[in-house]
C-alpha cells in the first residue's frame, strides 16, 4: 500500500457516520473493498483506522510475541480491546461504533490526518491541542528522532 497524505476537518452526523474525503478515498480507492480495523489509540485520544492489510502485517508480528508470559498477554488483550471491523459504504461514509465514539470524546467536529500507512480519527478540538502541545518540544523530537548521523537509525 502507498502512505497516506493529508489532513481533513469533517463532520460526524448523529449516528456516528464520516463522510471519508474525497482526497483520501482516493488513496485508499485499490484496498476499500478489504475493508479496515478500526481501533483506540495506544498514546493519544483518538482513534485508529488500519487498512486490512496493515492489520494484519500488525497481527502477525503480536503473534508472535510469547503467550506464555503474562505481559505479552496482558499487552495483546488491552491493544486489542475495543477493536472492531468496518467498511466504507457505497455512499462513502464509515460508521464509527458507539463505544469508539464515546472514547474519542467524538462529537461532531472531526480531523481525519494520515499518519504513514494508518489515519487517526480525532475530535477536531483534541487534535488542536494535541498539535499546540507537541508543538513545544517539536524541534528537540525532530532532532533526537530524525537527526541521527548513523544508520543504526531505523530509517532509510
Amino acid at each position: 500500500m502507498d502512505l497516506l497524505t493529508g489532513t481533513y476537518e469533517c463532520k460526524v452526523d448523529a449516528k456516528g457516520r464520516l463522510m471519508m474525503p474525497v482526497a483520501l478515498k482516493k488513496q485508499l480507492s485499490p484496498i476499500l473493498q478489504d475493508g479496515f480495523v478500526l481501533r483506540r489509540s495506544v498514546f493519544q485520544k483518538c482513534l485508529e483506522l488500519y487498512p486490512m492489510g496493515e492489520w494484519q502485517v500488525l497481527m502477525q508480528k503480536m503473534n508472535k510475541l510469547n503467550r506464555f508470559k503474562k505481559k505479552n498477554n496482558d499487552f495483546i488483550r488491552r491493544f486489542t480491546a475495543g477493536v472492531k471491523m468496518v467498511e466504507v459504504d457505497v455512499n462513502g461514509r464509515l460508521l464509527i461504533p458507539k463505544d469508539l465514539t464515546v472514547f474519542a470524546s467524538i462529537t461532531k467536529n472531526i480531523v481525519v490526518a494520515s499518519a504513514i500507512n494508518i489515519i487517526e480519527i480525532w475530535d477536531k478540538d483534541l487534535y488542536e491541542q494535541a498539535i499546540d502541545d507537541a508543538a513545544l518540544d517539536f524541534a528537540d523530537l525532530a532532532e533526537e528522532v530524525m537527526g541521527q548521523d548513523d544508520d543504526d537509525d531505523g530509517i532509510s
